[in-house]
């Protein structure tokens, strides 16, 4: 794991970064890729924009550097865009048994309204991507999966469904748009002191545990759903929200806490890493198993 010291030299190049960092890259691949909801924002905030995973996002903004992004995550907290993740509602009566097919979470003993980090495998027990699986109930999960495997995730849970209907069971699958629904998450120790503020009752992120997921209104847009975790190492939440109330809602967020600050991939990256978070592609890939990723834990 790197210290704080380690992370003096990182720049906006990228290239000269120590191995286990991303690297992220601009100029005319941007053409090609997808804009957020926050494109706008970002520019209008100061981003400076890369392509990450097909999707257009900021690596950092203009007021801060990584590093002091990342120390302003620790002590205070951050807004993070990851609305290039994918998004899933699995319903049905064989919801559960389906997507148990692919990963290796013992879904159907989670209790209703709690989430879990698990793994697609392929069939040597490779590592195919990492996920947080949120049991809804015992007919509908919502599962959010990394960007850079998007396509190949949605074609291992469309295959999974077309077996299971094929059989005659009950499941149905929505992959949610970029275009029609955002994530953005909040970290850092003063960031759900932030979002309680916009919340209608307060009192519900007091009842929101790790790894739990609850439905609110957040500054008066209803059906946002709120996740407690993160990809920092800090307490925080995701927020799904419509795209068209995303800009909203951050905004709304800023103006809660003068010392909650939007941030960029950079940071986060560097965040994962200091807090010992795998990242696919990288620490893990399809060559990796969960015993030799140090993540047999997830063998439910």
């Amino acid at each position: 794991m790197y210290k704080m010291n380690k992370l003096s030299g990182i720049s906006y190049a990228f290239e000269k970064l120590p191995k286990g960092f991303r690297k992220y890259c601009s100029g005319n691949n941007q053409i090609k890729a997808k804009h957020t909801a926050l494109y706008d924002f970002h520019k209008k905030h100061g981003g400076k924009m890369v392509n990450f995973g097909g999707y257009i996002l900021p690596v950092q903004y203009a007021d801060q550097s990584i590093v002091s992004s990342h120390l302003h995550t620790r002590h205070h907290a951050s807004i993070f865009d990851v609305s290039h993740m994918l998004q899933t509602y699995v319903r049905g009566k064989d919801a559960i048994p389906c997507i148990e097919s692919l990963c290796t979470a013992d879904i159907k003993r989670m209790a209703f309204g709690t989430s879990s980090l698990t793994i697609f495998t392929n069939d040597d027990g490779g590592i195919l991507d990492d996920l947080i699986v949120s049991k809804i109930d015992d007919e509908q999960l919502y599962i959010v999966s990394n960007a850079a495997m998007k396509s190949q995730d949605m074609e291992i849970m469309q295959k999974a469904k077309n077996r299971f209907n094929a059989d005659g069971k009950d499941v149905d699958i929505e992959f949610l748009s970029t275009s029609d629904q955002s994530l953005i998450a909040i970290q850092g120790p003063s960031g759900v002191r932030s979002l309680e503020k916009l919340l209608p009752k307060p009192k519900i992120l007091n009842e929101l545990y790790f790894l739990h997921t609850t439905v609110s209104e957040v500054a008066g847009i209803p059906k946002c759903r709120i996740t407690r975790c993160g990809y920092t190492g800090e307490d925080g939440v995701e927020v799904s929200v419509p795209s068209t109330h995303v800009e909203y809602l951050t905004e709304a967020l800023l103006k809660t806490n003068e010392h909650l600050k939007m941030a960029g991939l950079g940071a986060r990256d560097t965040l994962r890493l200091e807090s010992g978070l795998c990242l696919y592609g990288n620490d893990i890939t399809d060559e990796t198993t969960p015993v030799e990723a140090g993540l047999a834990w997830l063998i439910g």
